[in-house]
C-alpha cells in the first residue's frame, strides 16, 4: 500500500540515510509517481503567483521545490547503478522515459522561464549576495541552455528526442553489463593463471564457484580496453583471451550488441543540438562548460596528442627490444604491453610494481592512508558506523566530524566488483548538504576490486590505489562544499572542472608520511623499503606515452561522435571504420596502444554523463597539476594548506564560477607547464 512505502516520507535514520532494508524494489515507481506529481504542484505553486517575480517568490520557492523527487531519485540512482538485480533494471526500463519527461516539463515551463529571465533582466537593480546573483544566471542559463526558450512545437520534438535518449542509453547500460557478465573469462586450469597472486586466484576461484563452475576459474573485465591482471600472466594466450573478450563488448552480434544503439544515439543527439541552435553535440555541451567551445577541446587534445604518440612508440621500441632478446622473439601486440612494460620497469629502474601489492592492503590503504591523509589536511575524523546499513551488505558506513566536534556528514564505501554492479569507478550523493533544506551530504564511492575468497585479505594494485584516493577527492568534494541552496549542492559543477578536486587528491599516495604509514607488508608490517619508493618516484612518468595516448584517444572518439551533425549519421555507419579513421585523424591509431574505451563500451559518454565530455580529465588536469605545485610550494600536507584549499575551492560546491574559485585558491590563472612535464610532454 503507498502509506506503507518507505520512500513517502524523510527517512528516520541519521543523516537521512535511507532505511535500504525496509525498501523493496516495487516501492520505488509508486513513490516516483507520487513525487513527481508533488513536484508538478510545486512548479504551479510558482507560476501562478500573481505578483511580478522576486528572487523570494521564484528563486527560493524553486529551489525548495522537488525536495521529494531529489530524495527518492537519489536512493533509486545509487542502487541502480551499484546493485542492478533484474528487478531494479526492470524499474529503470520503465522509469527513464518517465523521469526524462518530467525533466522536460520543469526545464521547459514557459511560465517558470518568464519568471526567471525577468529576474534575470533585471539583476543590476536587485540587492543580492553572491549565491543568490549566481543561482539567479545560473538557473537562467540552464533553462535557456535545455531549450526553455523554444516555441511549443520545437518544445514538442525536443521532449520527444530526450524521452527517446532516455530509454537508449539505458539500453546501453544495461547490455554492456550483460555483456560484460557473459565475455567474463573461464580458465581450466591454474597454470593458464601464473603470474597471479593467491588473493587474485581465490577471487577467480570464487567467481568461477559463483557461476556454477567449481574447479575452474573466471576473470570478469573491468570497463575499461585493459585489464590489472594483463601486467602479470605469463601466459600470453591468456593475456590474448582477456584482452579479446573486452574489446569484443557490444559487437558481437545478438541481443546485447550496442552498435545499432549508439548510432542511434550520436544521431538524435546531433539534431536536438540542431534544434537548440548548434552546429553538434559537442558545441552544445562545450557551450556551457569552464572550456567554452568544441575547438578550444580540440586545440587542446591536438596539442598533446602528437608527442603522447611519440612517446609511445619510444615506449613501444623499448618494449620489443625485450621481447627480441627472448628465445622465441614475436612482434608485440596490445596484450603484451603491460605485461613486457613492467619488465622494462624492472629493467631500467629495478621496479616491479605488480610485486608491491602485500604492501597495499585496501582496509590499511583506507584507514592509514586515505583517511589519515584527509585528517592531516582537514582535521576531520573518521568513524565507521556499524548500526548503519547501506544498499548492500560490501558497503560500509563511516561518519565523519569536523575538527571542533561537528558532526559533517557520512561516507559509504562499496569496494568490491559484482555482476550486479556497473564497471569503472565513481562517486555519487545520497543525500546532498543544503542550509535551504537542513540536510547534511551522505556520499558513496563505488570501485570494482575483485573480492577475494573469505578469509584471504584484499591486496590491491598501485592503480587500485590510484582510484581509491581519486574517488575520495570527488567524496571530499561532496562532504565539504557548503551551500545554502540545493542546485549548487556538492560536486554539482561543470562537467570539465569536476574532475580536478579528486586529481588532487591523487598527490597524497606518494607523499612521505602517507605512504610510510599506509604502505606496510601485509605479513611482516614492515615499510615499503625506501629504495623501492625512490624508484615509484623516480619512474613517475614512465610508460605516460601508452597512459595519454590511450586516454588521448577515448577523449578525441567521444568528440568527433560528438562532432556529426544529425545527416552524418546513417544507419550503415560502420562503427569500426569510424573509430579507425578517427584515430588516423589525430595520430593515434597505433595498433598496440588501443584506445582505453572503444565506443561500445564507452559507457561515460553513451550512458553517463560525459557525452562531449571525456576531455574533463585532462582539462581538469592542468588545474591539477598546478595545484600540486602550489601544495608543493606551500608546506605540503598541512592544515594551512587544507583548509586553503577547502574553503576557498571544496567548500564552495558550485555556487560560484569555478574558475573564479580557482583564481581565489591560486592567486592566478592555471598554467599548463606542469601538466607538460608530468605527462612528459614538456618539448
Amino acid at each position: 500500500m503507498v502509506d506503507q512505502n518507505p520512500l513517502l516520507s524523510p527517512s528516520p535514520l541519521p543523516y537521512a540515510l535511507p532505511d535500504y532494508r525496509q525498501i523493496r524494489p516495487e516501492h520505488y515507481l509508486p513513490a516516483f509517481d507520487a513525487a513527481f506529481a508533488t513536484h508538478r504542484q510545486e512548479i504551479q505553486a510558482i507560476t501562478r503567483v500573481r505578483s511580478m517575480p522576486t528572487f523570494e517568490n521564484t528563486m527560493v520557492a524553486l529551489e525548495r521545490s522537488g525536495e521529494m523527487l531529489d530524495r527518492v531519485a537519489r536512493t533509486f540512482y545509487t542502487v541502480s547503478s551499484a546493485d542492478a538485480t533484474p528487478e531494479i533494471q526492470a524499474v529503470e526500463e520503465e522509469l527513464a522515459p518517465l523521469m526524462s519527461a518530467h525533466q522536460d516539463a520543469v526545464e521547459l515551463d514557459g511560465a517558470l522561464y518568464w519568471r526567471v529571465k525577468t529576474l534575470h533582466d533585471r539583476l543590476g537593480e536587485l540587492d543580492l549576495a553572491p549565491e543568490q546573483r549566481y543561482l539567479v544566471e545560473r538557473h537562467y542559463r540552464e533553462m535557456t541552455h535545455a531549450g526553455a526558450g523554444l516555441d511549443d512545437e520545437q518544445k514538442a520534438r525536443l521532449t520527444a528526442l530526450n524521452g527517446r535518449l532516455a530509454v537508449l542509453t539505458n539500453t546501453f547500460e544495461k547490455n554492456l553489463l550483460a555483456d560484460t557478465n557473459e565475455l567474463a573469462v573461464v580458465f581450466d586450469d591454474a597454470a593458464e593463471l601464473d603470474g597471479l597472486t593467491s588473493g587474485e586466484l581465490s577471487a577467480a576461484a570464487q567467481n568461477a564457484v559463483d557461476r556454477g563452475l567449481p574447479g575452474r576459474y573466471v576473470v570478469t573485465l573491468t570497463l575499461y580496453t585493459g585489464h590489472p591482471y594483463l601486467a602479470s600472466l605469463t601466459d600470453r594466450n591468456s593475456r590474448r583471451r582477456l584482452l579479446e573478450a573486452s574489446r569484443s563488448r557490444g559487437i558481437r552480434g545478438g541481443e546485447h550488441d550496442n552498435r545499432e544503439v549508439l548510432r542511434e544515439i550520436v544521431r538524435l543527439r546531433a539534431e536536438r543540438a540542431a534544434l537548440l541552435g548548434h552546429e553538434s553535440h559537442a558545441a552544445y555541451i562545450t557551450s556551457d562548460q569552464t572550456a567554452g567551445s568544441a575547438e578550444a577541446v580540440a586545440a587542446l587534445l591536438r596539442r598533446l596528442a602528437a608527442p603522447a604518440a611519440a612517446n609511445a612508440r619510444r615506449e613501444q621500441a623499448a618494449l620489443q627490444a625485450i621481447i627480441d632478446t627472448q628465445e622465441s622473439p614475436f612482434p608485440l601486440e596490445a596484450h603484451d604491453w603491460a605485461f613486457y612494460t613492467e619488465r622494462v620497469r624492472a629493467a631500467e629502474y629495478d621496479l616491479d610494481r605488480t610485486a608491491l601489492r602485500p604492501w597495499f592492503e585496501a582496509e590499511r590503504v583506507l584507514q592509514d592512508g586515505v583517511f589519515r591523509a584527509a585528517t592531516a589536511l582537514y582535521g576531520i575524523t573518521f568513524t565507521e558506523r556499524d548500526d548503519l546499513h547501506a544498499y548492500h551488505p560490501d558497503a560500509r558506513v563511516f561518519e565523519i566530524v569536523d575538527p571542533d566536534g561537528t558532526a559533517l556528514g557520512l561516507f559509504v564505501l562499496d569496494l568490491y566488483t559484482r555482476d550486479t554492479k556497473r564497471g569503472g569507478a565513481w562517486m555519487n550523493s545520497i543525500v546532498a548538504q543544503s542550509e535551504l533544506r537542513g540536510t547534511a551530504p551522505v556520499v558513496v564511492n563505488n570501485l570494482n576490486v575483485p573480492k577475494p575468497a573469505a578469509g584471504e585479505p584484499t591486496l590491491l594494485t598501485l592503480d587500485e590505489v590510484t582510484t581509491l584516493f581519486h574517488e575520495f577527492g570527488h567524496a571530499l568534494h561532496g562532504l565539504f562544499a557548503h551551500v545554502t541552496y540545493p542546485h549548487f549542492a556538492g560536486t554539482a559543477v561543470f562537467r570539465d572542472f569536476v574532475e580536478f578536486p579528486s586529481q588532487v587528491n591523487e598527490m597524497w599516495i606518494l607523499w612521505p608520511e602517507v605512504l610510510a604509514s599506509y604502505a606496510r607488508h601485509v605479513e611482516t608490517g614492515e615499510p615499503l623499503p625506501q629504495d623501492v619508493v625512490d624508484k615509484l618516484h623516480a619512474s613517475e612518468a614512465f610508460n605516460q606515452g601508452f597512459a595519454t595516448s590511450e586516454y588521448l584517444a577515448a577523449a578525441w572518439l567521444d568528440q568527433a561522435w560528438h562532432s556529426l551533425g544529425a545527416d552524418d549519421v546513417a544507419d550503415e555507419i560502420d562503427v569500426a571504420a569510424f573509430e579507425a579513421s578517427t584515430l588516423a585523424d589525430i595520430g593515434l591509431d597505433n595498433p598496440v596502444v588501443p584506445t582505453r574505451y572503444a565506443s561500445t563500451y564507452f559507457a561515460h559518454v553513451f550512458s553517463g554523463g560525459y557525452s562531449a565530455g571525456y576531455y574533463s580529465y585532462i582539462w581538469s588536469e592542468v588545474l591539477d597539476a598546478d595545484t600540486v605545485e602550489w601544495f608543493k610550494e606551500n608546506g605540503g600536507l598541512t592544515r594551512t594548506g587544507g583548509d586553503r584549499f577547502r574553503t576557498r575551492l571544496l567548500g564552495v560546491g558550485g555556487s560560484k564560477d569555478p574558475l573564479e574559485a580557482y583564481r581565489d585558491f591560486r592567486g592566478r590563472d592555471a598554467d599548463i607547464a606542469p601538466l607538460l612535464a608530468r605527462r612528459g610532454l614538456a618539448t
